[in-house]
């Protein structure tokens, strides 16, 4: 077989992208980390619909339903994104004694 035959044939297989070549880029590990926020019985509902506003800068509205999500089923992802983010946000919501917890994965 002429080998620049070769060499244009094997070139044009796709390579198989691969699950860690793809974490390996970057992205998907920084995006791969959320804050959860956990209830708790100290804390009034203002209490936390602000902090979630000063920690997330979200809307009222949105900062309203993860308050409801965390009271009615214990717990809401209120954030999404890098470590180094998710360790900001968990921070400030914490600044007030809420319960938080950095998951990866």
């Amino acid at each position: 077989m002429n080998a620049t035959l070769a060499y244009r044939w094997t070139a044009s297989i796709p390579t198989p992208v691969t699950k860690q070549s793809e974490q390996s880029a970057g992205h998907d590990l920084d995006d791969a980390c959320r804050v959860v926020l956990f209830n708790d019985e100290e804390h009034s509902f203002d209490e936390v619909i602000v902090q979630i506003i000063k920690a997330v800068r979200c809307s009222r509205q949105k900062a309203e339903k993860h308050t409801w999500e965390v009271h009615t089923r214990g717990r809401s992802i209120v954030y999404t994104g890098p470590i180094f983010q998710c360790l900001k946000v968990s921070s400030i919501l914490e600044e007030i004694a809420l319960k938080t917890e950095i998951q990866t994965g």
